[in-house]
């Protein structure tokens, strides 16, 4: 009796563990962190240098959730002899994504589908009296993306994207729509 205990036993905790073992074979998803650096363009100013962070988790089916944080460098927007005007903007923004891997290589398509809010900070300077102000704009709405991506290897992607920006409605300045090119890198886990 204590033998077919000591059987019955061992084969249940090898079962267990065998389903254990397969559970970790079959896991779904992969959470993934990056940076990007691109362009950050207004359609009436400079374009800004602009550079971020994001995150995601993508699921076995090729769709995913990412989040992003983009900011830029101060850009003039308008100089004269009487003033200067500059602005810097930063995005937030969280997405729906799809991945499409084109088979037998490592490049895939993504495209991206959310909200983000756009904010944009103009810092006025008179070059007459030396008085400076500042103001900012913001809109949050509908932001999305379109790009390529390549799997370095099997846990480290770089991908360009083309991104469209929620347009800020503003009555001093008109309708401000912004677009950007950004290329980023991430490592997943």
């Amino acid at each position: 009796m204590k033998t077919l205990q000591k059987t019955i036993l061992a084969l249940a905790t090898g079962s267990l563990l065998s389903m254990g073992a397969q559970a970790a074979v079959n896991y779904v998803g992969q959470p993934y962190a990056g940076v990007k650096v691109g362009q950050y363009s207004p359609d009436d100013g400079e374009d800004a240098t602009s550079y971020g962070v994001y995150g995601g988790y993508r699921m076995a089916n090729n769709f995913g959730v990412e989040a992003e944080y983009l900011g830029t460098s101060d850009e003039t927007l308008e100089d004269n002899a009487l003033s200067k005007v500059e602005y810097n903007g930063k995005v937030y923004g969280l997405y729906g994504t799809y991945d499409y891997a084109f088979p037998n290589t490592g490049l895939y398509a993504k495209g991206r589908l959310g909200v983000a809010k756009n904010e944009i900070e103009f810092d006025g300077t008179s070059k007459v009296t030396g008085r400076t102000a500042s103001t900012s704009v913001s809109d949050t709405g509908i932001a999305g993306g379109l790009g390529l991506g390549y799997n370095v290897t099997p846990m480290a992607s770089v991908e360009a994207m083309y991104n469209m920006y929620p347009t800020i409605e503003d009555d001093n300045t008109g309708d401000i729509d912004v677009s950007g090119i950004t290329l980023g890198a991430h490592l997943k886990f």
